[in-house]
């Protein structure tokens, strides 16, 4: 049974299922009744499919208390409530969506001749593409960082339009205060016979606007102008400089002018969509020595505190902008994820970033709708990894007892990564039996979990 409140992933799990032997029923956002009147059947196993934590939980709680010890899957982003519910509730499987989807996302972003690319301690688990065939290779963490530096150096006018208004500003005054403090130290020294320290006290009074120079009475009357004029102007650019600073330091800022969470200019990828895949892409990117930004559109997303907590810079603004592209040097990135939960909204800003560089490297979050494919007949839109397909896999294998460690997809092959370092082509469980009604009298996914085991141990 697949309790769910996403079509195209309890449609992709369903599908999977019923194709390894499985005889699934889904229930889209059941009231208690419902799942109650479910429950009294005979049902082997309860997988929960959400997007949201709280109504996954919710079903899953409901289920264990309706039927108790039963065999429950359910999808989670929260670690912390991950961990909480498999102590709690022995009989319970808890799977992240972001952890099966993150490591396609990650090979498409930084090697595409890698099917995906798993983080494993320091190391990365890799599994090879290659003339039809899968292998799997073990590489150094921060060996996907090496080829950062093979993009073409920033310049400072890249660095500086790649920041905000504010940090324009707090930039422009204190340029500006430099200057009218290193002028009137030299008009104090080689006009007012100043000596140079009294030159430079004088100068910090006027720049403070606490006062000029004694000396500026009985000076020269182009340079009284000259002074008042400058006296004026330091009013004003203190006034800005202040308004910034305060700013900086009251407002909550997701970049930074230097730093950590200051925005790349070279060798980084753009993430587009912080939501819970975004945050996670963008950790593990960070985790492996790439540099990152992400665009989130919504400034009250539930993501952007976590990605304040792990250093990672965060744009507000639409990702299919073409300034914003620009200001994030998408010419120097090492590639484009566009990893919202809207598909049409992914291939905007997939098709934005193309006009704007026709040659960088664009991944794509999508479903295989029609859409998705009459797009990419038209025009190469960039590399799509399909959410539904890759999450609906790894939630079948995991109902029925496979539990593997990733499901990728290489060369239009739904392939599994198990904890043994076995790679399956999981079309080999494709198979029915021969008499329907043999399956209909056998277990849901007593035999399923075994068929599909022993599947998996003699590929």
């Amino acid at each position: 049974m697949i309790i769910e409140d996403d079509e195209a992933l309890g449609r992709s799990a369903a599908a999977h299922i019923g194709r390894w032997y499985g005889t699934v029923h889904r229930l889209p956002r059941p009231d208690d009744d419902t799942l109650r009147e479910h429950l009294d059947q005979s049902v082997d196993a309860v997988a929960v499919v959400s997007r949201d934590d709280i109504v996954a939980l919710r079903y899953a709680l409901l289920a264990e208390h309706l039927k108790p010890g039963i065999r429950l899957v359910v999808t989670l982003f929260d670690r912390t409530v991950a961990d909480e519910v498999s102590r709690t509730v022995p009989n319970c499987t808890v799977l992240s969506m972001t952890d099966a989807i993150v490591p396609s996302l990650l090979a498409e972003c930084l090697a595409p001749s890698y099917a995906m690319l798993q983080p494993d301690g320091g190391g990365v688990i890799a599994v090879r593409r290659e003339d039809g065939a899968t292998s799997v290779e073990h590489l150094h963490g921060r060996a996907l960082a090496a080829h950062a530096h093979d993009h073409p150096r920033a310049s400072f006018r890249a660095w500086l339009r790649s920041l905000g208004t504010s940090a324009k500003a707090l930039i422009a005054s204190l340029a500006a205060l430099s200057v009218a403090f290193s002028v009137d130290i030299a008009l104090g020294v080689l006009v007012l016979h100043e000596h140079w320290t009294d030159s430079v006290w004088n100068a910090a009074r006027a720049l403070t606007t606490i006062g000029s120079s004694p000396a500026a009475e009985h000076g020269p009357g182009w340079y009284k102008v000259l002074s008042a004029v400058s006296m004026l102007a330091v009013l004003v650019l203190a006034a800005i400089f202040t308004a910034s600073v305060v700013d900086r330091f009251t407002g909550h800022r997701m970049t930074s002018i230097l730093g950590a969470r200051s925005i790349p200019r070279r060798g980084h990828v753009i993430v587009v969509g912080l939501g819970q895949v975004g945050l996670r892409l963008s950790a593990r990117l960070k985790d492996l020595g790439i540099k990152v930004v992400a665009v989130e559109r919504n400034p009250q997303a539930a993501c952007l505190p976590l990605a304040r907590s792990l250093n990672i810079p965060v744009v507000l603004g639409r990702g299919g902008d073409r300034f914003l592209l620009e200001r994030l040097s998408v010419l120097r990135a090492r590639g484009l994820a566009a990893v919202g939960s809207d598909s049409l909204a992914n291939m905007a800003v997939a098709v934005a970033a193309r006009a704007v560089a026709p040659d960088q490297r664009i991944i794509l979050r999508a479903g295989s709708d029609e859409v998705t494919t009459d797009s990419q007949s038209l025009f190469r839109i960039g590399a799509v990894c399909d959410f539904p397909r890759i999450v609906g896999a790894f939630v079948a294998a995991s109902v029925l007892g496979a539990e593997p460690s990733s499901v990728f997809v290489a060369e239009d092959r739904t392939c599994a990564l198990f904890p043994d370092g076995q790679v399956v082509d999981l079309a080999i469980w494709d198979t029915r039996p021969t008499d329907p009604r043999q399956g209909a009298n056998e277990s849901e996914a007593g035999r399923t979990a075994s068929d599909v085991e022993a599947s998996a141990a003699t590929s």
